[in-house]
């Protein structure tokens, strides 16, 4: 049997391949919008891919499925209940797919979204017994799905049916079996996911902190608790995968190329998203700039955080990837047409043109320390989870979401001293751009945040 998973950058997403070389013939499940890796590994490998499967209707990315199938002429499935217009083959609980020595069998799990599936693996050349499960969205490596996207008015059956999936339907699945998921650490259908990118059953029921519950009101408490913070990109991808999806292709980035005059133009209808490193934006950058760290595993999945769809986007890129990189990585969330473009030169181009800057500083934590016992302190904001506050927080330090922050429901003078404060100052440094581009003069940055904190003497 053939197996391999990849790892799509920026999004933290798993897809997989299943095959058989002898047969010749290969599965793909949850493809990433942008294919090639899939029709390289079938070509290096000998085999011909003729089915593709989609656990469920994604909300972090643009599936590929269609793509990959108008290349490879592969049927598409999806669970029966999926409402999706493309001309998808519909499954059910039980189905079995058979390809050479590898059978793949069907489970309907919902609860992350109600046309979730999860598919049991099994190498017949080995054994007749399932050798790993692919969860989807169901159970991750230290955590498990959300089941919010969906939509309120069903939270509560996707609570029941997420818990009846994990501690019921998977009871009777052996210790042994190999859990790969559909997302590892960095993405935010799930929190606190290990950054180890397989696991088995048996460890997950003893390591995973939501499968320790011992009824169902204690483990809705725990849901309910901890959801990470929605993208405003998640209804926009969770709507344009149940349609047809335009397909990709790439792009001659001269054609995006901006000058500092056009981009100063351009500004005044557009967000400018800088992409550099958190100390380089602190330096320098342009004036209502919105900053995430394009050089992180989940950077994609802060931009659909911060940037509604829709909005049009100028890029300052960072040194480690070209726009060409950096456009096919926001066409994986859907910002197809979203691009104005980037400007050329960088920063440097703009500070060569004269024009106004803003700087965002960094305070240590020992400085941080020292301001706090002064007359006038500043106000703390922590825009971590609810679960990372409890483990260890600086006191007095106001909780706020970064919806609170994006819907700018502040009680703060804007001349007031703030410091933003995150686990690792990532986070704070987004947070921090957003409120310094609503107008908030006097903002800083906790550097190295609670992890810093956390060293002090």
């Amino acid at each position: 049997m053939f197996f391999e998973q990849i790892k799509t950058p920026g999004l933290g997403c798993f897809s997989y391949m299943i095959g058989c070389p002898l047969a010749g013939v290969m599965a793909v499940v949850d493809p990433q919008r942008d294919t090639t890796v899939y029709l390289r590994v079938a070509n290096e490998n000998g085999m011909r891919i003729t089915h593709i499967f989609d656990t469920h209707i994604h909300a972090d990315h643009v599936s590929g499925a269609q793509q990959l199938r108008a290349e490879t002429g592969a049927s598409i499935y999806i669970h029966e209940s999926a409402p999706v217009s493309y001309g998808a083959e519909k499954v059910k609980e039980g189905d079995e797919f058979t390809f050479g020595n590898a059978l793949i069998r069907v489970l309907h799990t919902p609860g992350h979204t109600p046309n979730s599936i999860s598919l049991l693996i099994f190498d017949t050349a080995r054994s007749f017994e399932p050798e790993m499960i692919l969860t989807g969205d169901l159970l991750f490596v230290g955590d498990i799905g959300r089941p919010d996207l969906p939509g309120e008015k069903i939270l509560d059956d996707q609570i029941e049916n997420l818990y009846n999936c994990l501690y019921k339907k998977l009871r009777n699945l052996p210790d042994h079996l190999e859990v790969y998921p559909g997302h590892g650490q960095g993405s935010l259908c799930g929190q606190g996911m290990s950054a180890k990118q397989f696991s088995t059953l048996g460890y997950e029921r003893i390591a995973n902190h939501m499968l320790q519950f011992s009824d169902f009101a204690d483990f809705k408490r725990a849901v309910l608790s901890n959801l990470p913070a929605r993208p405003q990109s998640f209804s926009g991808i969770i709507s344009g995968n149940m349609v047809n999806i335009p397909f990709i292709s790439k792009c001659d980035s001269k054609n995006y190329v901006l000058s500092a005059d056009e981009t100063d133009k351009f500004r005044k209808t557009s967000v400018v998203l800088d992409l550099r490193d958190g100390l380089s934006f602190s330096a320098a950058h342009i004036p209502g700039s919105i900053h995430v760290d394009g050089s992180v595993d989940n950077f994609l999945n802060w931009i659909g955080v911060v940037i509604a769809p829709g909005t049009q986007i100028i890029l300052i890129l960072p040194d480690c990837k070209s726009f060409e990189e950096m456009l096919l990585e926001l066409q994986r969330i859907g910002y197809d047409k979203d691009v104005n473009g980037w400007l050329k030169g960088g920063i440097h181009a703009w500070l060569e043109s004269g024009r106004e800057i803003q700087w965002l500083p960094h305070i240590s934590a020992a400085n941080l320390r020292m301001h706090l016992t002064e007359t006038n302190p500043p106000v703390l904001i922590d825009v971590r989870t609810a679960r990372e506050i409890e483990h260890m927080q600086i006191k007095g330090a106001v909780s706020m979401s970064f919806d609170s922050i994006l819907q700018q429901k502040l009680d703060l003078n804007p001349h007031e001293k703030v410091v933003v404060v995150c686990q690792s100052g990532y986070r704070a440094s987004i947070a921090a751009s957003l409120l310094q581009a609503q107008g908030y003069v006097n903002i800083s940055i906790l550097s190295g945040g609670m992890n810093a904190w956390a060293m002090l003497k």
